[in-house]
């Protein structure tokens, strides 16, 4: 699976790309992500919650590192979910923030059933990426992440209230809403 996504975030480049490239902060604003340990200057150690109560952990290896740029990344050969992707941090056009770009590749167990099965718990690969963005520009320019009183714990509250992206309702959820 691959996938892109990008936000704008109103903080320099210098600030944007220091936050990301300190490991240990993703977990602040990726809802599947329990922790990223570093164990030196390019290998980490990663700890991710799956569908169905699973967790997958995987060593990562930094492959590129442009300061205030680029950071690309790796699984090693060993890691339960191959992935690699790039980040890139790029001056907004109007000067007063950073552009993000998130490029990931992985691959998930089952191919399109398992992608399918996922997307039908309210876990779409895509719909999280674009989610933990927007979190990052929260964290970013706000210092937390903007919670509403209906779901105050954050990351608990998604296996209360697994979401999903927006889509009509079915026939049986029609009648259900009608009371027909």
């Amino acid at each position: 699976m691959e996938l892109t996504a990008t936000t704008t975030v109103r903080r320099p480049v210098a600030e944007v790309y220091a936050f990301w490239r300190l490991l240990e902060n993703l977990p602040s604003f990726m809802a599947h992500l329990d922790e990223v340990r570093t164990t030196d200057e390019k290998s980490s150690t990663w700890t991710a919650s799956a569908p169905f109560d699973h967790t997958v952990v995987w060593e990562a290896l930094i492959t590129e590192d442009l300061v205030e740029e680029r950071i690309a990344w790796r699984s090693t050969e060993q890691a339960d979910v191959p992935n690699e992707g790039t980040v890139s941090f790029l001056p907004s056009p109007d000067g007063a923030g950073t552009e993000v770009h998130v490029h990931l590749v992985f691959d998930i167990e089952a191919g399109k059933l398992g992608r399918a099965v996922a997307k039908y718990f309210g876990e779409d690969p895509r719909q999280q990426l674009d989610d933990d963005l927007r979190r990052l520009k929260q964290v970013l320019e706000t210092g937390e992440v903007v919670r509403s009183d209906g779901a105050p714990w954050g990351k608990r509250a998604r296996k209360e209230f697994p979401q999903r992206p927006a889509q009509p309702l079915t026939v049986e959820e029609r009648r259900e809403v009608l009371g027909a």
